[in-house]
């Protein structure tokens, strides 16, 4: 481990006076901090396994060195994370770009170190080495049952692995659809990848979901077997109870109303999660919050209003998970201030007086309704994020410790500059 208790506690010794003194003026400012507080500190986002190297674009990637090697690897960089933030409590992998050699050693490495498995994610978007059909024209829709076949037992291998690990959720993301009018019969390639979901869905552990889902373009550019979220709750319901949308930010074109989306799957009970990231323009898989924070914030006050008129566990009934690779950050800051920015988007939904939005609403008046939630928004919540932190024993600052401890370079003196990330 890069940087040990020791360091964490004289960091948070350094500035914890600069922090009492903020946290202290802004619980006076708001309702039942402590409710706050204790909330955060349970709520924890999955990091992706392959989010922890530098990501790239279709004409190049940028490396910057120290990038974890192996699944091992990989494991001990979310340690890291949750060692500094206390949010990260948990990793996906993505198969076949991880699959455990020995899945027991991997899920008691990852126990070792507080983490568990959070949902699996299958790839029939790429051509693996020695596979024998190729994806070329789509996977769970293709014409050819060969080539159906060959993907739905690929999904039915990554919930096999899945269930060595602990983990008890199978993401499918399909990148089927097609470039060119007239390519496709739309109504056939919907009906052969529901047929190829049936599959998969009768393969799912009783304690499983199936999460579904969409994307409006890329890489087919004409149509996508399944664009939006209509599709996917078409599939979803289709399939059965345990079958959900799941939300990624970046997979929606521009000025889509994301959170009217969320509150409508939420309504129906069909949302799964969600992929956190954000983006100027459309899947950009850019740092959460960097964009548009208020976007987030408005989703997360739907999130609250939502599961708290159902009974839900905000911390425990839908996935919560990063899927955002930068080209030019380094991956790990990247992710710490992901984690960051959603954590300070879910207590600023938190404190939201839904009673005084609710009736603002009731009467029409717009501007009250506006007010409410940008007093919200505007106030900043940072002091008592980072106290969940520090209870649960993380760092004030983790940016700043990450980069005081010299975590990188020690990572490159470790694994080498041009170290690859599985994967990528």
């Amino acid at each position: 481990m890069l940087v040990h208790k020791a360091a964490i506690t004289a960091h948070n010794e350094t500035h914890y006076a600069q922090h009492a003194k903020a946290l202290a003026a802004l619980k006076d400012r708001i309702a039942d901090p402590e409710r706050v507080i204790k909330l955060v500190q349970e709520f924890q986002v999955a990091i992706p396994s392959w989010a922890l190297g530098t990501g790239g674009t279709r004409f190049g990637r940028f490396p910057g060195g120290g990038e974890p090697r192996s699944l091992e690897e990989k494991i001990e960089d979310v340690a890291l994370l949750h060692r500094l933030n206390q949010g990260s409590g948990a990793i996906s992998l993505h198969i076949p770009w991880d699959i455990p050699s020995n899945p027991k050693a991997i899920r008691e490495l990852a126990s070792s170190h507080g983490l568990r498995f959070d949902a699996v994610n299958s790839n029939t978007f790429q051509d693996q080495p020695g596979q024998a059909h190729s994806y070329k024209f789509g996977s769970l829709q293709h014409l050819n049952e060969q080539v159906r076949r060959q993907a739905i037992e690929h999904n039915m291998e990554v919930i096999r692995h899945g269930e060595a690990l602990g983990s008890q959720a199978l993401t499918v993301w399909l990148s089927d659809g097609s470039c060119f009018p007239g390519q496709l019969n739309f109504r056939k390639a919907f009906q052969r990848t529901l047929e190829s979901l049936q599959e998969i869905y009768a393969a799912l552990p009783k304690d499983w979901k199936m999460f579904v889902e969409y994307k409006a373009f890329e890489p087919n550019f004409y149509s996508m077997t399944v664009g939006d979220w209509g599709q996917s709750y078409l599939y979803a319901s289709k399939l059965g109870p345990q079958a959900y949308t799941l939300v990624d930010l970046g997979h929606h074109l521009p000025n889509a109303n994301i959170e009217q989306i969320v509150s409508l799957l939420l309504m129906e009970g069909k949302l799964a999660g969600f992929h956190f990231n954000d983006s100027k323009y459309g899947d950009d898989d850019l740092t959460v919050g960097s964009i548009n924070p208020y976007q987030l914030f408005l989703i997360f006050n739907e999130l609250v209003e939502g599961m708290d008129a159902r009974g839900m566990n905000h911390a425990a009934d839908l996935g919560w998970m990063i899927d955002a690779s930068h080209n030019v950050k380094d991956p790990l800051e990247d992710l710490l201030q992901s984690v960051e920015a959603i954590r300070l988007a879910y207590a600023q939904a938190l404190l939201v007086d839904q009673a005084a939005l609710r009736q603002a609403q009731e009467n029409n008046d717009v501007a009250a309704a506006q007010e409410i939630l940008q007093e919200v928004y505007r106030t900043d919540l940072r002091p008592l994020v980072a106290e969940a932190r520090l209870r649960s024993g993380g760092a004030l600052r983790p940016l700043d410790l990450f980069r005081e401890a010299g975590v990188r370079k020690a990572l490159i003196a470790q694994r080498g500059y041009h170290a690859h990330t599985t994967g990528l």
